[in-house]
């Protein structure tokens, strides 16, 4: 059966802002006695369980026979060509402590490519959306990347490691580069949207090692579809499962990518 990805496309954005209205409504009302620990300053509350479940009934709904990689485990049936990849709530810690920058990511995967991809950030009530060969929107609207070629008038972006500690002599080169040659570093604190905003033009770039496939899949694709270069650290294709991703735009990828690489620690 042949799926047409524009229009199951449309319907997750739905679906999407369907949940999105959930987790609005339970801001600043969660209590700490509510959240869980998953592991070192990973955080979960009955939000991101309630709001995955909502979003599994309606992708289930709108493509029956995938199957899921989902964050908090809701379905993990996988299936044989299609899986949804979902992360319910990135951004759980901003969203606990009042932070309003957390996100809805949805991706579509037909084996291992990426096909879907839908960031809903709540807090702006912007809706990042891409399909395979279809280009890139926000709110219905076409999206690209910047034209910017000169790193120096570039603004990067990032996340800091929080509970794999093992690269930070890497981590820390990079970003000493990047706070030197750059207009400078931001770090949002939810990877869907910090790759939704360099699908837009907002960031030039984006690195961050540590993240999972439903922090990245989304976004990734928009990135892609919006016209950037999307990779792991070594300029490879394992971005999604490979717990390491730099997201750019064209102009600047392949500056980006020298410091990357060149702030690797060298063998003593």
């Amino acid at each position: 059966m042949e799926v047409n990805y524009a229009q199951i496309c449309k319907e997750v954005e739905e679906i999407c802002k369907t949940v999105a209205v959930f987790i609005n409504d339970h801001r600043n009302q969660v209590q700490q006695r509510d959240v869980e620990t998953k592991s070192l300053n990973s955080l979960v509350s009955f939000v991101d369980k309630q709001a995955e479940e909502q979003l599994v009934k309606g992708l289930k709904a709108a493509l029956p026979q995938a199957g899921f990689i989902a964050e908090e485990g809701t379905e993990s049936t996988q299936g044989e060509l299609y899986n949804w990849v979902v992360d319910p709530l990135d951004g759980t810690t901003n969203f606990l402590h009042g932070i309003p920058i957390f996100a809805i990511s949805v991706a579509l995967m037909r084996e291992k490519e990426l096909v879907i991809g839908i960031v809903l950030e709540i807090g702006q009530n912007e809706c990042f959306s891409a399909w395979k060969e279809g280009g890139a929107f926000l709110n219905g609207h076409p999206i690209s990347v910047k034209s910017t070629s000169e790193l120096g008038d570039t603004l990067m972006a990032t996340g800091f490691p929080y509970y794999n500690f093992n690269r930070m002599d890497e981590f820390l080169n990079v970003l000493n580069i990047f706070m030197e040659k750059t207009r400078g570093v931001r770090r949002l604190g939810s990877a869907a949207t910090d790759l939704a905003y360099v699908a837009c033009g907002r960031f030039d770039g984006f690195f961050e090692y540590g993240l999972s496939p439903w922090d990245v899949a989304a976004g990734a694709l928009i990135v892609k579809e919006a016209g950037g270069k999307v990779c792991d650290y070594t300029n490879g294709d394992d971005y999604v499962f490979g717990g390491e991703i730099a997201a750019t735009s064209s102009a600047i990828h392949a500056q980006f990518m020298e410091v990357i690489q060149s702030a690797k620690p060298q063998p003593k």
